[in-house]
């Protein structure tokens, strides 16, 4: 069994111990489907951590968002620093995919910026998947998109041991085989160098040492971890594996296997095609897909080799494709955060990703298996779940049916919180009557948070507010990940006192400075003021205690009372625990961390983005640095002057480094 250590000052209290027990006794006992009913604050977190220590099996754990799976990553490590926690969402930056309008004859090709951080932990979690048990995946639904078979993974990987017998030349060949990228001038992540009998390399999985194997004629005299910048030994190693620098690698054999059912494929489209008078699509497939052959012939990959993946790992047609899920053991255990988003989540990916796909097919773009390039459907990806716990606040009937028998509750809190009191109010004068109740909660130093029903409204609202003075920022679905999770942090430091928002102050945000939070137009029905909606919004300020919710309407919806019924029903459990045991609420503090944070190259680089910076009174607008610069390097190359431009677009690309993963 793996050793699982959590490091804590805390250990479980309230209805935590129970919670664990229970739960635990389950996965042991070889239960599929389990339910952890857990309100907020409660420490669900810690919770499945605990069930993770007491199984000792890997795990997995999905969030519905970037932003809740960088906040569960962050805490699972610092409660496993022992142990192996990492984090696996969609690498894209920015993604387009690839479509074709056939109104307007319009083809849209593939473009996408690939986030070199988040590509470093995806590679550093399949590796760590693949050499160890003592492991938790902390991922997004990307998890379940295809992804390049875990056999080839495994099979393409080189072991290097001292003193073994190793062809320099043979060594090189295999990392150019594994997508390894020989560069004897820039040493970056995902390439290699070469000095004489000495070969370094940068494994796609690291970011702050290097590999240097240092041969005798055809022998490994030493192995070492270095610095890749300064060079200099970190330490000596007896032996080492590199792993691929791409999941998409594909042995030999593999390779010429797959053209060869490639061909026949392609040879019965070109037909179809002919048959039904589309020579424009026949010669369009033809050409394409030859083209695409030669290239994975000489290189051994092309752009886009993954519609050739069900050749690539010789699948039938409708087979599903290998995921993340494929590089665990059988016996994995997964959690489900916030359930009665993820599940919905992962329902709706595969019928999406198709419809897009079906065009291309259709018009010649693709052979028809790049339809088995997809997500998973739901039943395939419940198929490969051994063991699952959804955790949620408010489960949804998918959950509470396939957990009926395994319901566990965690109503009361550690701290000994109470849910915080909801008050009903007129909608009239809604704003006006707002505004009052911000300015007491500013000076008792709470934050607060309203929610709104339009992103028009919480632009309008925001203005109003800041005209009178108050710090004020708003939240919708156009603001980035990144930008997000720093309007958080910033909320949680002081810059400003009040947020307001749409859908996204809902599930699992960690903000326990928010005293008060205030819902508009509480009586509009629909998914944003659904009971469970409600629920999640009222939890926002339940990790305050002096936590208090404002409703305002004109009638109270069913809706409402659900929600109003169910906070007072925890409300009655946890005040009778707390009067049971004689226990005093107590606050949530917690320390205000950073996630991930890149580091730029070299302190020039700093020194650059820092000036670039300090312009700006604030980051909580990145976008407008980053386009004066655009603008400005863009006027210097009209003007003649490249190396200015190239100076300014280096300064651009450093700050785009600088920018961290932060709440």
């Amino acid at each position: 069994m793996p050793n699982f250590k959590i490091v804590s000052e805390y250990s479980p209290k309230g209805d935590q111990p129970a919670a664990i027990d229970a739960l635990t006794s389950g996965v042991l006992s070889g239960k599929k489907h389990q339910v952890l009913l857990g309100v907020t604050g409660s420490g669900k977190t810690f919770t499945m951590a605990n069930i993770i220590e007491n199984a000792g099996k890997p795990t997995l754990v999905i969030a519905p968002n970037k932003t809740l799976a960088a906040q569960l990553y962050s805490e699972f490590r610092s409660l496993f620093p022992e142990n192996a926690v990492e984090y696996f969402v969609s690498y894209y930056d920015y993604y387009q995919p690839e479509a074709y309008i056939p109104s307007s004859d319009t083809y849209i090709q593939k473009d996408s910026s690939i986030n070199d951080m988040i590509d470093k932990l995806r590679h550093s979690a399949t590796r760590s998947v693949l050499t160890r048990r003592d492991v938790i995946v902390v991922a997004s639904v990307s998890c379940i998109f295809g992804l390049g078979a875990p056999e080839d993974y495994l099979a393409m990987r080189v072991d290097i041991e001292k003193n073994m017998e190793l062809d320099r030349d043979r060594l090189l060949h295999d990392l150019v085989s594994m997508h390894y990228e020989r560069n004897d001038i820039d040493f970056f992540r995902g390439s290699f160098r070469v000095r004489g009998d000495r070969v370094e390399i940068f494994p796609a999985y690291e970011e702050e040492k290097a590999i240097r194997v240092n041969l005798y004629g055809d022998e490994v005299e030493s192995i070492s971890e270095i610095d890749p910048l300064k060079g200099t030994v970190l330490n000596k190693l007896n032996i080492t594996t590199i792993f691929p620098a791409s999941h998409y690698v594909t042995q030999k054999m593999t390779l010429q296997r797959a053209i060869d059912t490639i061909l026949p494929e392609l040879k019965e489209k070109i037909e179809y095609f002919r048959n039904e008078k589309k020579y424009i699509e026949a010669q369009r497939i033809e050409e394409r897909t030859h083209f695409d052959i030669e290239m994975m012939q000489e290189i051994g990959y092309c752009n886009g080799i993954e519609n050739y993946s069900r050749h690539l790992t010789g699948r039938a047609p409708g087979e599903p494709p290998p995921t993340l899920l494929d590089y665990f053991p059988s016996d994995y255990l997964l959690f489900i955060d916030e359930s009665h988003i993820s599940v919905p989540q992962l329902h709706g990916m595969y019928k999406g990703d198709r419809s897009r796909k079906e065009t291309l097919v259709n018009y010649g773009f693709r052979l028809p298996s790049a339809l088995d390039n997809r997500p998973l459907k739901f039943e395939e990806f419940d198929s490969r779940v051994s063991q699952v716990i959804y955790v949620s606040a408010t489960p949804a009937d998918y959950e509470l049916e396939k957990g009926k028998d395994s319901l566990v509750q965690l109503i009361v809190r550690p701290t000994g919180l109470v849910d915080p009191p909801i008050e009903i109010r007129r909608a009239e004068n809604q704003v006006d009557d707002l505004y009052e109740e911000i300015l007491s909660c500013i000076k008792k130093n709470g934050r607060v948070l309203v929610t709104t029903l339009t992103k028009r409204m919480a632009e309008d609202l925001t203005e109003y507010y800041s005209d009178l003075g108050i710090k004020v920022s708003y939240l919708h679905s156009d603001i980035g990940t990144l930008e997000r999770m720093e309007i958080i942090r910033d909320l949680r430091t002081g810059k400003f006192d009040v947020l307001v928002g749409i859908n996204l102050l809902r599930e699992g945000l960690d903000i326990p400075e928010v005293s008060l939070v205030a819902v508009l137009d509480a009586d509009k029905e629909g998914f944003l003021r659904s009971a469970r909606s409600l629920i999640q919004t009222c939890g926002r300020a339940a990790r305050n205690i002096n936590g208090k919710i404002i409703m305002y309407c004109d009638t109270v919806t069913n809706s409402m009372k659900n929600a109003i019924d169910e906070t007072n029903r925890r409300r009655n459990i946890q005040e009778a625990f707390n009067n049971k045991y004689n226990i005093t609420p107590v606050g949530i503090e917690k320390a205000i961390t950073r996630v991930f944070e890149q580091v730029s190259e070299s302190t020039a680089a700093e020194d650059k983005v820092s000036e670039a910076i300090s312009g700006y009174h604030s980051l909580d607008n990145l976008d407008e640095i980053i386009s004066d610069l655009e603008k400005e390097m863009e006027s210097a190359a009209r003007e003649l002057e490249f190396e200015k431009a190239a100076e300014l677009r280096d300064k651009i690309k450093s700050i785009k480094q600088k920018i961290i993963f932060e709440y």
